[in-house]
């Protein structure tokens, strides 16, 4: 239900934040973009346009639920999002060694890792809402863990290392919030990762096996060091960061200029219109583009904080946590991957990367916040 006086509570710089995030999109994509196609050179625009519009129309339509009606549905969306990620397993299209997307009509695909995102969040922000102040033992987190490692595992399985972390993300945040005693919850998160990072040391001295890729293990390890000499291929594991360093660095501090750039122009850097677009922004807007795109998300996720704290109950507040983790934590990589102090792990930049399912996926993400933004408090009848 949707009722015009819920306007009121509508926090509007949040949404200016996100239009000209949007614009931001289009303008990089303008640029990034107008080399990959000769023939079109403004295909991969016109597409981000497609996917801009229509995933408005589904943040519209997101909007005018009511978000207390999931709570309801929370267990139905949870087999929901596990049978679309078995069907990827099973019947999902083969790209680039990895089965991550379903082909839909002709050769359009989505990929259903980025809504299990969305699905997730709604699902375990009702999970967690229902035991309020029963996540202070080491015992009580076993059920969580569970209910996100299962959808968690599936996603890596496709494989896809990135967008699992992103449920680690989102568990986190939704957990603190949500009450997690944050002692215990940073110490079992501790030894995981001593555990982890105990393994790849293993796996890379003594060949002990792991259930990770060559490749996802080579992508951990090549950021330490992505320049030393024979010991790493500069044309193989760390190409992609090298001249992704190389874009940024040359930028300086106002950039080379829109359509100036080389690394992209030239194609040298992959992928510079989806996982490596900051780059683009580094290179032909320098550290003042980049730092100025930075302060448009730290706004975002500023506003987002501010909306989860008002939200009318525990769920909505959840719900808002859940994507503000998500959105953060895709920023932190994508960011830290692309100027070479974190792995790549093929995650995009919100609201800024090509791609449909990504877009749409943000975008309803947003109308997430929103929802919850517009019902923050009950109408009085």
């Amino acid at each position: 239900m949707f009722d015009k006086r819920m306007v009121r509570n509508l926090d509007y710089l949040f949404i200016f934040v996100v239009i000209l995030l949007l614009g931001g999109s289009l303008l990089i994509m303008s640029t990034a973009s107008i080399s990959l196609v000769s023939t079109h050179p403004y295909f991969y625009l016109k597409q981000q346009m497609l996917w801009i519009a229509s995933g408005i129309v589904l943040l519209l339509g997101l909007t005018a639920i009511d978000y207390q009606v999931f709570r309801k549905l929370s267990w139905w969306l949870y087999g929901f999002n596990l049978a679309i990620l078995v069907a990827v397993l099973l019947f999902g299209n083969v790209a680039k060694g990895a089965s991550r997307w379903i082909q839909v009509i002709g050769s359009f695909s989505i990929q259903p890792s980025e809504f299990a995102k969305i699905l997730i969040i709604i699902c375990f922000a009702d999970f967690v809402a229902k035991r309020k102040g029963k996540l202070k033992r080491f015992r009580d987190f076993i059920p969580a863990f569970i209910y996100i490692g299962i959808p968690m595992a599936l996603v890596i399985k496709q494989p896809d290392l990135g967008t699992g972390l992103v449920f680690l993300a989102i568990m986190i945040g939704v957990m603190l919030v949500g009450g997690a005693n944050p002692w215990k919850f940073a110490a079992v998160f501790v030894i995981a990762f001593v555990l982890f990072a105990g393994a790849i040391f293993a796996h890379t001295k003594f060949g002990l096996p792991i259930p990770l890729q060559d490749y996802q293990i080579s992508r951990v390890t090549t950021f330490l060091q992505p320049a030393a000499g024979k010991d790493m291929d500069i044309r193989g594991d760390a190409y992609q960061v090298m001249q992704s360093m190389v874009a940024i660095g040359s930028g300086g501090m106002w950039g080379k200029g829109y359509r100036e750039g080389t690394q992209g122009q030239l194609n040298f850097l992959p992928e510079h219109h989806t996982d490596f677009v900051f780059s683009i922004v580094g290179e032909e807007f320098g550290f003042i583009g980049s730092v100025t795109l930075l302060f448009l998300f730290f706004i975002l996720l500023v506003r987002g904080v501010g909306i989860a704290m008002n939200a009318q109950d525990q769920f909505g507040a959840l719900i808002v946590t859940g994507v503000v983790a998500m959105m953060a934590f895709h920023i932190l990589v994508n960011v830290g991957m692309t100027s070479g102090i974190m792995p790549v792990t093929g995650i995009p930049l919100p609201l800024i990367s090509y791609g449909g399912s990504a877009m749409w996926s943000n975008l309803l993400a947003i109308g997430l916040v929103i929802n919850v933004n517009l019902r923050k408090q009950k109408l009085m009848f």
